[in-house]
């Protein structure tokens, strides 16, 4: 990384991701908009990702490129590409994805002449193993109110309805991002950190399609398709851990709205928008209820089998 550099941060984070990982390189090197750092993170991969990295490393020198000689799961090496960052902007990019050459640019644009803007993302064209067109997807966020509970309000309502993580991938604002708690290890973390963000300010959406989310069978979501598996991809430290991930996403809504530095009335505001996800989700938390009675009750029952 040169010394003038500061723009803009791009973390890829992955894992054994040599299928697609050129494409997806090849893809951010070439915006129209070039002032950024590349960092790859590389989560002890055990395929060509590493001899993949190095040598794009070694041709340009906006790629910085760390490897750990473990796997800490995906949720720590979301937050480590953010850690290692610099830039004034950070973006997200998966190793299976595609950008649009003025993606970047066009969301550089709207983030420098809007300081109230936090996140800026464009519509998503979803694209299969080749690169063929799937589907398009229109976001329909558009959180541009004043108010942070209006917004809550409104991103809360869209998730629910439809979750989609793709605004992920969009450039936010480093500033607003490290008051965040990042990516935590447990199943819909992205929708807590985005609910953060939109306490904090405003999205922008672009209309055009310049975002190509791969649909492959190796995606984390269908690659991991228990609530066991899913966790431990988000943190190997969750193998043989309850999981009760609608209940988490309670707790933490909680949580998040407790850490912002908003109003009391704000925040009042935003806690009665969760009466909205206990009503919508009520069966899926009435489930994890009983489940969590059930083990507790079994393991209960095997420490006295133990003590006996």
């Amino acid at each position: 990384m040169t010394a003038n550099i500061s723009c803009l941060s791009i973390g890829v984070p992955v894992y054994n991701g040599e299928q697609f990982l050129e494409q997806s390189l090849n893809s951010l090197l070439n915006q129209t908009f070039e002032d950024f750092e590349l960092i790859i993170s590389d989560n002890a991969s055990t395929d060509r990702t590493e001899e993949i990295c190095r040598r794009y490393a070694a041709q340009d020198q906006r790629i910085r490129y760390y490897r750990s000689e473990q796997n800490h799961g995906a949720a720590w090496n979301y937050n480590r590409s953010f850690e290692l960052s610099v830039g004034k902007y950070f973006k997200w990019a998966c190793h299976d994805d595609l950008c649009a050459p003025e993606y970047i640019e066009q969301c550089i644009k709207i983030l420098e002449s809007n300081p109230s803007v936090v996140l800026c993302y464009a519509n998503t064209t979803f694209i299969d193993q080749e690169g063929n067109c799937l589907k398009n997807y229109t976001e329909d966020l558009h959180l541009d109110s004043p108010q942070p509970h209006q917004r809550y309000r409104q991103y809360h309502r869209r998730f629910l309805y439809k979750y989609k993580c793709n605004p992920q991938f969009g450039v936010l604002r480093s500033s607003a991002l490290a008051m965040t708690r990042l990516m935590g290890n447990y199943e819909g973390s992205d929708i807590i950190l985005f609910a953060e963000l939109a306490m904090l300010g405003e999205f922008h959406e672009i209309p055009e399609y310049l975002f190509f989310r791969r649909d492959h069978p190796q995606m984390s979501r269908r690659a991991n398709p228990t609530e066991e598996e899913l966790a431990v991809w988000y943190d190997p430290a969750n193998r043989g851990k309850l999981q009760l991930p609608m209940s988490r996403l309670l707790l933490e809504h909680l949580l998040a709205i407790k850490r912002t530095k908003l109003s009391w009335y704000e925040k009042i505001s935003c806690y009665l928008q969760l009466r909205t996800f206990l009503r919508w989700k009520r069966r899926e938390l009435g489930k994890e209820f009983t489940k969590a009675a059930n083990w507790m009750i079994l393991d209960r029952c095997a420490e006295l089998r133990i003590k006996n």
